[in-house]
């Protein structure tokens, strides 16, 4: 079964009219492919969901249906947050600029956006409390002081730690959807 969300957009083939390398820029795409750790906490994750509903049917089986359907039920929520792990991350468009979240999703236009850029500041390792060194996407908004926007992408996150020149591709992406449908 395809998982579009897992894969970047691959297509290299610029034209003349625009710098992005994309068919359709109304589309929400994932500029990055999402990184080992994310893959290997939501494979860990869907193991466990697999162990779940294993118990669900069995608990059909030899037990009653009311247990059975509860169990299945917390199988079902595991496999759906961990498909929501594999669909964090920063997704953008035409229309803007997306942070999806385990819970929350934000979406900003890029008409309130005045400019992204790479920063060197304490970042927070894996999602942690404990911040170390490192470079940060930052983005700036018209509505919101520098300070109240934390990061968009981070060299410590899920998605990029041990992997810097993912990051700086990443990056470089993000930068050049803001660079050109940003302040229209």
């Amino acid at each position: 079964m395809p998982l579009p969300f897992l894969t970047a957009d691959r297509t290299f083939e610029t034209t003349a009219e625009s710098a992005l390398p994309y068919d359709d820029p109304d589309r929400w795409r994932r500029p990055y492919r999402p990184g080992p750790w994310r893959v290997g906490v939501a494979a860990l994750v869907l193991l466990l969901a697999s162990f779940v509903l294993f118990a669900g049917v069995l608990t059909a089986v030899t037990g009653s249906l009311a247990d059975a359907g509860a169990v299945l039920g917390v199988g079902l929520a595991i496999v759906v947050g961990s498909l929501r792990l594999l669909r964090m991350g920063v997704w953008v468009s035409r229309r803007g600029l997306r942070r999806t979240g385990f819970l929350r999703t934000r979406t900003v236009p890029w008409a309130r956006v005045v400019s992204v850029r790479t920063v060197q500041q304490p970042v927070r390792w894996l999602g942690l409390p404990r911040t170390v060194q490192g470079q940060a996407l930052a983005f700036v908004r018209k509505d919101r002081r520098p300070d109240d926007t934390p990061p968009l992408l981070t060299t410590h996150g899920l998605d990029f730690l041990g992997r810097p020149m993912a990051f700086d591709r990443a990056a470089d992406a993000v930068e050049t959807w803001a660079a050109e449908y940003g302040g229209r």
